[in-house]
């Protein structure tokens, strides 16, 4: 993943509060006018694009859970980033929302970060202990609302509890996909077939296309050279190819992708052969030689 074209952040809004709640904070706000809030971001992931949406909890719940802490404690949340459908257990700088919040820290002078809970920041105990150094060492201050002190506190107690959180976190998530994968396994045994679990791309709708699309992309050479992976991503979204999230795929991603068996080809639509006016378009004109088709 990469740039801030695939960056789902957005400001708070009201959307998250009922009426007395926004009134309240008008109210709050007016009486603390000769007081000046601290300015802060809010930082807001969720693991599974399951649980992403407008019909979803997890972004809701989160964002309450920061405006009010917010607003009870003298901050001014002026911006909201959020990775969808982004692994606790990835590094924080790996995240294309968690970095173009950093990259705006570091440009406008705000250094406080709320999280919900120090699990939304990183379920990983080793991911969450670099990425809160990485932010100490740049003056940034990371907030987990439901429990001020498991970051910011320096003391031998606090950095134990931590520790522990974020041990306690990791395991209640070992135990839960060691239990998932049991059930699974279970239901595979007793009906011969695969159940839940993660998809290979040849298993998604259109996946047999879309990995035969990844390999010439990447098979054939565009002014002398062969696409990087970077490219075969890009290019794979200018054709229509998006994640399960909506956002274009990521390098590591197109890798599997060249790497997947594909047991069906793409056929041409019944009656006709796909030509260059489908909007296959920016990329097939790049092909030659009768390449260019992919029925």
């Amino acid at each position: 993943m990469s740039a801030l074209s695939e960056l789902d952040f957005r400001p708070f809004s009201r959307q998250y509060l009922s009426n007395a709640e926004a009134n309240d904070i008008a109210y709050g706000r007016q009486a603390m006018n000769s007081k000046a809030l601290t300015q802060a971001v809010a930082y807001l992931r969720t693991s599974s694009a399951a649980n992403v949406g407008a019909d979803k909890d997890s972004e809701r719940r989160q964002g309450e859970a920061i405006e009010a802490f917010a607003r009870s404690t003298g901050y001014e949340i002026i911006e909201s980033y959020y990775d969808a459908a982004v692994s606790g257990a990835d590094a924080v700088t790996a995240r294309p929302g968690f970095s173009a919040m950093l990259e705006r820290l570091l440009s406008n002078g705000v250094r406080t970060i709320l999280v919900e809970t120090a699990s939304r920041f990183a379920r990983d105990l080793i991911v969450q202990e670099t990425g809160y150094e990485m932010l100490k060492s740049r003056g940034i201050e990371l907030i987990a609302v439901d429990s001020p002190d498991s970051f910011v506190g320096n003391t031998p107690t606090a950095n134990l509890i931590r520790q522990v959180l974020g041990a306690v976190s990791e395991f209640e998530k070992a135990m839960l996909v060691e239990k998932l994968r049991g059930a699974r396994e279970r239901k595979r045994r007793e009906t011969g077939k695969k159940v839940g679990g993660r998809r290979n791309y040849a298993e998604i709708d259109g996946g047999p296309k879309l990995i035969e699309l990844a390999k010439k992309l990447h098979r054939y050479p565009v002014n002398g050279r062969r696409r990087t992976l970077a490219e075969v991503a890009k290019a794979l979204a200018q054709a229509g190819y998006l994640s399960s999230a909506g956002t274009q795929y990521t390098p590591t991603a197109v890798s599997r992708m060249l790497a997947s068996t594909s047991s069906m080809r793409a056929k041409p639509l019944r009656g006709q052969a796909r030509s260059l006016s489908s909007p296959l378009d920016p990329v097939a004109a790049e092909f030659t030689g009768g390449l260019c088709s992919f029925g």
